[in-house]
């Protein structure tokens, strides 16, 4: 279809295409999908960079978690390129202090080969308690984990530890805006997305229920009615 939008998804820490799969496979007809592979960078700004310079001219961008990040620094660097954006369970705020203290023991213990990709210990951090009796859930979870492996796990946590406080430049922010959450997403609950949208003029928020931090993996078919109405909106 000659009227699909280039739509780029942007995965998150440990994640890579199987996080968007069912999006991948439900939007084709609105929307030419990339899903830039984040397992290469370790620092935000050349991330930005790069990744504009692989980009078509324009193009709808949706990250989750650390794609959030990377999609607001690409926001910073080029905004006139992206004509509509989808922050998924991320933040506009730095790690506090005890987050960053945790990262950095997690990339310590990877550094010594201490590295299982998310293991039983991590998944209820991650997602809903109800996705944890999804075996076919779980395990796509765990084997995407294993597959970006330990050395994109060290560069992804420094990349993420090193990103700026984002809340001042979400004023700056002009095109329409979808912020979306889990309800139980408990690395970044609903307040903070609720902070991003009250901080961005054209921003609508959308909590989706039962679900924990990977909304387009634990509650797909919402995800995507969700994300296709963002798309196809009219823009005024």
């Amino acid at each position: 279809m000659a009227d699909r939008i280039p739509l780029v998804l942007l995965p998150g820490l440990l994640n890579d295409a199987a996080l968007w799969r069912h999006q991948t496979d439900t939007l084709g007809d609105v929307a030419d999908i990339i899903i830039p592979d984040l397992a290469r960078f370790d620092d935000l700004g050349a991330a930005a960079r790069t990744l504009l310079s692989e980009l078509p001219d324009t193009f709808a961008l949706a990250g989750l978690s650390m794609g959030g990040y990377v999609a607001q620094e690409i926001m910073r660097h080029a905004p006139e390129r992206v004509v509509r954006l989808a922050l998924l369970d991320t933040t506009a705020r730095a790690d506090t202090r005890e987050q960053g203290e945790r990262r950095r023991d997690y990339v310590a213990l990877a550094r010594q080969g201490d590295f299982k990709g998310v293991t039983d210990r991590l998944l209820p951090s991650l997602i809903h308690p109800r996705s944890l009796q999804n075996p076919d859930l779980v395990e796509t979870l765990k084997t995407m984990t294993e597959r970006v492996g330990r050395d994109a796990f060290i560069r992804q946590q420094t990349l993420i530890m090193n990103r700026p406080d984002s809340r001042r430049d979400l004023g700056s922010i002009h095109c329409p805006t979808l912020v979306l959450c889990g309800r139980q997403d408990a690395l970044t609950p609903p307040e903070l997305h609720a902070e991003m949208a009250a901080g961005i003029r054209r921003a609508a928020l959308v909590v989706i229920e039962d679900s924990g931090h990977l909304a387009p993996l634990e509650q797909p078919h919402a995800v995507s009615a969700v994300l296709r109405y963002w798309l196809v909106a009219p823009i005024s």
